[in-house]
This record gives C-alpha cells, structure tokens and sequence, in this order.
C-alpha cells in the first residue's frame, strides 16, 4: 500500500481547500486522513478512497468506483470507495464527496451485545 509524498500533498492540497482542519496519519504502508476527529479517507497505492454506508455508497457505484481491498481482490471489502480521479482535480466537485464521508465518519454506530436475549 505504498503512497508517494508527491500523490499525499496533492489529495491533503485538494481537501484542505474545501474541509477545515484536515490531517494525515501514517498507517500500515497507507495514510489516514482525519477531519478534526473523524477517520474519513485513507490513501493506499496512491489512490484516495473516502468512508462509505448506505447514504453515499450508491454515489460510488454510479460511477463504477468499487471499495477498498487491503487483502487482494477477493478479500475483506472496507467501508472506503475510490473516488472518481476526475474529483481529484476539482475542489469544488470534490467538497460534498468529502462531507458525506465526514458525515458517515460522525455516526456512532449501534453495538450488539454478544450476550443473547433471556
């Protein structure tokens, strides 16, 4: 999963035009990309994928964009989707991709209890 300096500037330079307070963290060959607190990009192989659910994922899927794979192609599939490259060179287009995967980032999602009903 390795990422260039050159490709992380570029995508930290685009996001920082349109989402406040965007940071980057080393992780596991890749990058994290954080929006204050919320986990809401990452970066592997020089491609950017932003946070996904039911809300924004079908935004992917019209445009033929398909998740994020750390273990091959047919391995663990993440809740993270390639953004179109087209977004990449737009700050504008790229601004409501990026705010539904803060969005997505900001649910708090309902554990399950392990235990069973008695």
């Amino acid at each position: 999963m390795p990422v260039s300096s050159s490709f992380r500037t570029f995508v930290i330079d685009q996001l920082s035009r349109v989402i406040p307070r965007v940071r980057t963290r080393s992780m596991f060959g890749g990058v994290g990309i954080y929006a204050s607190d919320r986990f809401f990009a990452l970066i592997a192989d020089d491609t950017l994928y932003l946070k996904v659910d039911e809300s924004n994922r079908p935004d992917f899927e019209a445009r033929g964009m398909g998740p994020f794979r750390p273990y091959a192609e047919h391995g663990e599939v993440m809740q993270y989707y390639e953004v179109p490259g087209d977004l990449l060179d737009d700050p504008e287009a790229l601004r409501p991709w990026a705010e539904k995967a803060i969005a997505v980032a900001g649910r708090k999602k309902v554990k399950r209890s392990g235990r069973g009903a008695a």
